[in-house]
């Protein structure tokens, strides 16, 4: 069956006041790096609140065809009994990661410090992402790409891993959590120290969870907003237990819509406030966003909180190009904040949206201007003209990416018509219950 055949469209209309308490699901981040670490540990290790979404069932598939022992035994709870550093097998088949650039990026950086080979490939979506720049640093690390065209970097290509990884000191070329993390998984099966360093900070998953799980990491602050991350190789991993808290980027969702619905009054439950990853929430206090933080705690490592969130007048603001890697999966549903806004919103510095899914800068703003809003894009800058409402009445065009079919239904839920998407079906990459939780809350979404 083509994917044309299959296409799920949903709408959006105006909704009474949103109310209710919920939990999202669990972080996507975290959840990836769970499978693969506890894969590579010795031993068992058990996950609590792994997101079940198609994205990380693909790694957890993944993970299981490299050799470890991956077992579902109860909603969200999983356990993996893992191979060693640099102890996956061959995998006899394809290893399909579908929709998810992280879950193919990550593991191609673990599999690069194992002496095994394995076929990489994804949905039509995922071939068009670019995989080059995660390939330079493991090929330099002693592995090896060869693949279809496009310089040797398209899915589906083969990777062979290296039987003698060499340690790097290594400067990604752009802020992203990916290519460092697929470097520093890499590092594991080499000899001494591998060093990334970031001129702006990104996300810390990957570092705090190698800790968890045993491993030697060192951080130390470098210049202004960077990091110098060291990894010390050849650790034995030991299994650990893991608590996976609230996925921020999916409690966007809610969070903005109760923000825009007049009326509504809502509380998400446990949601991740890892300070690399709350560049959002601080955008939304900004905008004058009724925001409140509940019962602030830690579990494996990282901050989390309820949150109380009420519907708020919110006025324009400008985003700094900085403040971009601790909320890149989060300016679609931003946007749609700011076309509610009054005035002007200009977020800058947004390459990297580029190169996600879909050309989501264009995307966001195309989402934008079928519905009403007064956008323009400026270099790598989107700029929204809030006029405190929105018209509505626009079908967008997904393009296969389910953050910016998620946006678009919150925004239909306050426009003055209805908004309607082409296709849903991708928003079970990352949460799988999106509109039956929204519709727990009171949204109108048929």
């Amino acid at each position: 069956m083509t994917h044309a055949a299959s296409l799920q469209p949903l709408a959006a209309r105006r909704s009474g006041a949103l109310n209710g308490r919920v939990r999202v699901p669990g972080d996507k981040s975290i959840s990836h790096r769970a499978l693969i670490l506890a894969a590579l540990a010795v031993g068992e290790s058990r996950i609590a609140g792994l997101l079940e979404g198609e994205d990380v069932i693909n790694t957890a598939k993944a993970m299981r065809a490299l050799g470890a022992q991956v077992a579902r035994e109860g909603e969200g709870a999983w356990s993996v009994r893992g191979t060693g550093v640099s102890g996956f097998a061959e995998p006899r088949d394809v290893l399909d990661f579908g929709n998810s650039g992280t879950g193919c990026r990550l593991v191609m950086g673990a599999v690069a410090g194992c002496p095994i080979a394995a076929i990489f490939d994804g949905d039509a979506s995922l071939r068009k992402r670019p995989m080059k720049r995660v390939l330079e640093p493991l090929m330099r690390m002693g592995a090896q790409a060869v693949a279809r065209g496009s310089g040797g970097s398209d899915l589906p290509l083969t990777l062979i891993g290296a039987r003698d990884p060499r340690p790097i000191v290594y400067e990604p070329p752009a802020a992203s959590a990916q290519l460092k993390s697929a470097v520093l998984l890499a590092a594991l099966g080499a000899p001494g120290m591998t060093t990334v360093i970031e001129k702006e900070a990104t996300r810390d998953h990957t570092e705090k969870m190698l800790g968890h799980f045993g491993a030697q990491v060192r951080v130390a602050p470098h210049g202004e907003h960077g990091r110098r991350i060291t990894l010390e190789g050849q650790p034995e991993l030991s299994p650990a237990a893991i608590r996976v808290p609230a996925d921020p980027s999916s409690a966007a969702f809610p969070l903005v819509a109760a923000l825009i619905v007049p009326g509504s009054d809502i509380v998400l439950d446990g949601v991740m406030l890892n300070p690399l990853r709350t560049g959002l929430f601080e955008t939304l206090r900004e905008m004058g966003a009724g925001v409140e933080i509940l019962d602030r705690r830690n579990d494996g490592g990282e901050d989390m909180a309820d949150l109380r969130v009420r519907a708020s007048a919110l006025r324009g603001v400008e985003v700094p190009a900085a403040r971009a890697p601790s909320m890149i999966d989060e300016y679609p549903i931003l946007a749609v904040a700011a076309s509610f806004a009054e005035g002007v919103t200009r977020m800058r510095g947004l390459h990297e949206l580029r190169v996600k899914e879909s050309d989501r800068l264009a995307a966001t703003a195309d989402m934008l201007r079928v519905n009403g809003v007064e956008t323009e894009i400026e270099g790598d800058d989107l700029i929204v003209h809030g006029r405190g409402r929105t018209p509505g009445g626009g079908t967008v065009a997904t393009h296969m990416d389910h953050r910016l079919a998620m946006s678009a239904m919150v925004m239909g839920l306050a426009s003055d018509r209805a908004v309607a998407v082409d296709d849903a079906a991708f928003i079970a990459t990352s949460f799988p219950d999106f509109a039956g939780l929204m519709r727990r809350l009171g949204a109108d979404l048929s």
